[in-house]
């Protein structure tokens, strides 16, 4: 009897012992790893009355919208699936409509958001002044912005990509878009009109 209760109890014992570990739990979904390019620019020039420095790992197309008109344009990033749009016009008593349109189509994403974020821009040298909207959530575009002269001219751009909206898995993409977004901000410079 001795032995079958020492055996006994070191099953009890061991059954006890692995009894105080913590359940097994799923492991969260991993993303793929994304190799981003080196940041290197360059200017973009054409009969639009704008300029700006973009990366060298894109490509720029004409827009493709069927209401496009001259001078928008997508910077392109095919490896990616993604693209900044650009439409511009030319103000012409018009900039306070053009500015309603922007707020309405960047806080038309409040259902989706999370929270939306703005950053103006003042570059008083140059006469560059606008707004970077950081959309934070599964929105269909997570970073709008629009620049102008408050004069003549009225510059507007997404971030767009092609698939469906996960934040989670598309955060390191976003984060690196932001940087290319902030430097074409900073180095837009208008023509002159004659």
């Amino acid at each position: 009897m001795g032995r079958y209760s020492a055996i006994i109890t070191a099953f009890i014992f061991a059954t006890a012992l692995t009894s105080c570990r913590e359940p097994a739990q799923p492991r969260p979904h991993g993303y793929f790893r994304i190799d981003l390019p080196e940041k290197k620019y360059m200017l973009y020039e054409s009969p639009c009355p704008f300029t700006f420095e973009y990366p060298v790992y894109a490509t720029i197309s004409p827009g493709d919208e069927n209401d496009a008109e001259p001078c928008w344009i997508n910077i392109e990033f095919p490896q990616y699936r993604s693209k900044i749009h650009l439409s511009y016009k030319k103000v012409n008593n018009n900039l306070p409509k053009l500015l309603e349109d922007t707020y309405t189509l960047t806080y038309n994403h409040t259902i989706k958001a999370d929270a939306i974020s703005e950053t103006p821009f003042v570059n008083s040298d140059e006469q560059v002044f606008g707004v970077l909207y950081d959309l934070r959530g599964n929105t269909a575009t997570s970073l709008q912005f629009y620049l102008t002269d408050s004069i003549n001219h009225f510059l507007r751009g997404s971030l767009y990509f092609h698939s469906s909206p996960n934040v989670d898995s598309l955060a390191p993409v976003i984060s690196f878009f932001r940087e290319d977004i902030l430097k074409l901000i900073e180095t837009t410079r208008w023509k002159s009109s004659k």
